[in-house]
């Protein structure tokens, strides 16, 4: 292959490249996992990558866009925080400025301070073709997040009292956003995802039971009181109330309803919460050991 061939190559490779921001969490290495799958070019936007992308470093952006025709955004720590809309901003500009073409942004549903951030990004972003997926809570938070402890020590305890919430298994929304990055299913829309069933926590807790074969039993608690155990846990004051006071908003019933996002999106019905867990029980995410 002579010079010029490779440069050509990586030139090509480059406008094909789809930088996907916190690259290792919970959606964006399942968009990871998928885009590479189809054979796309990936670079996986994290602390430790080979072009470093960090949330809290906004310097570094524009190495991470540089050469990407593609990029997913899962603004971390909730695109409902106060600093979202600056950093939605920013990062927008970078990615015009890198010529990126095609951006997918995570946003919350029925979170009316991630609206504000959406815009922030679709005004500095200029013509790109951006694509917002307002998810719902994902199932993954019982298996894979904060969540977790709770599942494993018998308690799940939560500030959503019986509301109930229609939570969408995380593989669809990777799923979604995999086909958005390639310009298919709901590419340049706004898009609300959420599973087939709304659930309280207390049938969530029932039907983990009934996957793993033993009690889990679910706890209403204030958001007040959430905050506290967040404190006791060690995450700063700040964040803790934060996060209670997300979740109280979300969870006071306006976010119950189903929508056909995924099946508009996929050509077909999002993941029930019973088979989330029971693949999530075959693989061992709810085994107690020790």
């Amino acid at each position: 292959m002579t010079e010029e061939t490779r440069d050509a190559t990586r030139e090509s490779a480059g406008r094909g490249t789809v930088l996907v921001t916190s690259g290792t969490g919970r959606t964006g290495r399942r968009v990871v996992e998928r885009l590479a799958a189809r054979g796309v070019p990936v670079r996986v936007g994290s602390r430790r990558g080979e072009i470093p992308f960090d949330w809290s470093e906004p310097a570094g952006w524009e190495a991470a866009l540089s050469g990407a025709r593609a990029a997913y955004i899962a603004y971390v720590p909730d695109l409902g925080a106060p600093a979202a809309p600056a950093a939605m901003t920013a990062f927008g500009e970078a990615a015009r400025r890198c010529g990126v073409r095609r951006l997918v942004l995570l946003s919350g549903r029925g979170e009316p301070a991630a609206v504000a951030a959406e815009e922030a990004l679709r005004a500095a972003a200029g013509d790109a073709e951006l694509t917002v997926v307002r998810s719902a809570f994902f199932t993954q938070n019982f298996s894979e997040g904060a969540l977790l402890d709770g599942v494993l020590g018998g308690e799940l305890v939560f500030p959503a009292g019986d509301t109930a919430e229609p939570f969408v298994d995380a593989d669809d929304l990777a799923d979604v956003v995999t086909a958005a990055l390639c310009g298919e299913g709901v590419a340049g829309t706004v898009v609300e995802l959420t599973g087939p069933r709304a659930l309280t926590f207390a049938e969530v807790a029932a039907e983990i039971s009934a996957a793993t074969g033993r009690e889990v039993r679910y706890t209403a608690v204030t958001g007040a009181r959430y905050a506290e155990m967040l404190v006791g846990f060690g995450v700063p004051a700040p964040e803790a109330e934060f996060l209670a006071g997300l979740f109280t908003s979300l969870l006071d019933g306006h976010n119950a309803g189903v929508t056909d996002g995924v099946k508009r999106a996929l050509g077909r019905d999002s993941k029930p919460f019973a088979r989330y867990a029971a693949e999530a029980a075959r693989d061992g995410f709810w085994t107690v050991r020790g």
